[in-house]
């Protein structure tokens, strides 16, 4: 596992700005988000929280994608209440990790475990299935790009977890929604929305 530096979230700040206002304008799908938690008995308390990305594919490209899921996620964290632990990170009172998933829905619907995402499962949603990779044929319909954003809320002093979520969207490829900027900001808004959420369900936010 490896935090994200630093240097990198700050030198994307402008185009991911930029990239949140095109979202206002452009068409996105539906994202299905499911939470896991126990706020009703042990209510969440927000306080300093450091991001941290579960990275098994690294290199520039894969860097600028973490970059942009970093502040995503810390945009809609301090929203809800937390704050970023800059100066003091190894004493943060929380770690969010997060998973980032990507594959290719084939236009007919067949599905392999053959997988293009990255990073590894989190939490309590095990190993995953993967979905196949399937080649679009002229005259038939787009394949579409499968996001998925998981993110694990842990308290650095025992480990404990005290909330987990997943969100996930499918659009065309090649579409807006599929790029990895606008796909950021919608599954970590919508992953975040009503914060802790209804645990255990699954709701579909437009």
């Amino acid at each position: 596992m490896a935090g994200f530096p630093s240097f990198a979230r700050a030198a994307l700040a402008g185009s991911f700005s930029a990239l949140l206002l095109s979202g206002c304008t452009a068409m996105t799908p539906p994202v299905d988000v499911t939470r896991f938690h126990n706020a009703q008995v042990a209510p969440i308390v927000p306080g300093s929280v450091i991001i941290e990305a579960n990275v098994t594919d690294e290199g520039d490209s894969r860097s600028i994608e973490y970059a942009t899921y970093s502040a995503a996620i810390l945009r809609e964290l301090q929203r809800v209440g937390f704050t970023e632990a800059r100066d003091d990170a190894k004493n943060s009172q929380y770690v969010a990790r997060y998973t980032i998933d990507r594959a290719v829905l084939s236009a007919g619907g067949s599905r392999s475990p053959i997988s293009v995402g990255v990073g590894g499962s989190t939490g309590s949603y095990g190993s995953g299935v993967g979905l196949g990779i399937g080649i679009n044929l002229g005259g038939q319909p787009k394949d579409k790009i499968v996001t998925e954003l998981s993110v694990r809320i842990t308290k650095r002093a025992d480990g404990n977890v005290v909330w987990e979520g997943r969100a996930s969207v499918e659009a065309k490829q090649g579409s807006p929604a599929a790029q990895p900027g606008l796909a950021a900001a919608k599954l970590a808004e919508a992953l975040f929305k009503d914060f802790p959420g209804v645990s255990g369900t699954t709701i579909r936010v437009p």
